[in-house]
């Protein structure tokens, strides 16, 4: 098993990407390869990894959907009082990463969280389907439960309280957070491992483009 994981690689040859070629601010850049990462068919472009450290040090990773990308940032919802959303009430330090393997691509951004106005929040809740509002009153994220059970008793009762409304309240405890960053690298696959890394770095308030060895 071990030996057939050794042997298993691919060889970049899709694109190239130099200084030259970027648009001096990182978010910009960003659009333009969202829009050819949405371009290119890919299943959920707009997943990432999300990366956040507790008030122990201790990591954890997860998948999250981004949601809207402003002039400031990048923005993706959840509940508050989730593991995430307690880590970044203990450390706002946050990492998320792209994997667009299809065009062999990745972008790596590195920043702090902050939440985002609860008036901005409540308007996106209202778009999602009401199934989903439904689900974020439903779920302790996070929280140990004894059994689905306990999410479908819910389900139903909140199904049964708003089942003559159209939308439901936004829960205090969910909302938005802003990832303003603070580095944002691209990375396009190259042969024989010699990939290109261009990282944007903010120095005193302006970005500074570089290169980073593969």
């Amino acid at each position: 098993m071990n030996r057939d994981i050794e042997d298993m690689r691919m060889n970049y040859t899709k694109g190239n990407l130099d200084e030259d070629s970027v648009l001096d601010n990182p978010i910009d850049q960003f659009k333009v390869w969202f829009e050819e990462a949405t371009n290119s068919q890919i299943l959920e472009p707009n997943a990432l990894i999300l990366a956040t450290v507790n008030k122990n040090n201790i990591p954890s990773a997860r998948t999250v959907l981004l949601k809207e990308i402003d002039p400031g940032g990048f923005i993706f919802y959840t509940n508050y009082r989730s593991e995430k959303g307690q880590d970044i009430a203990d450390n706002n330090n946050v990492s998320m990463v792209f994997l667009w393997k299809e065009i062999e691509r990745q972008v790596r951004i590195s920043g702090i969280a902050e939440k985002i106005d609860p008036s901005r929040s409540e308007k996106y809740f209202h778009k999602r389907p009401k199934g989903s509002q439904i689900g974020a009153w439903v779920s302790p994220q996070s929280t140990i439960i004894e059994s689905r059970a306990v999410l479908e008793n819910k389900k139903r009762e909140i199904e049964k309280k708003y089942q003559d409304h159209d939308q439901l309240p936004l829960p205090e405890f969910w909302g938005g957070y802003i990832v303003k960053p603070v580095a944002i690298e691209f990375w396009q696959g190259r042969p024989s491992r010699l990939h290109d890394r261009i990282r944007y770095a903010l120095v005193d308030g302006s970005w500074k483009i570089e290169r980073l060895a593969p």
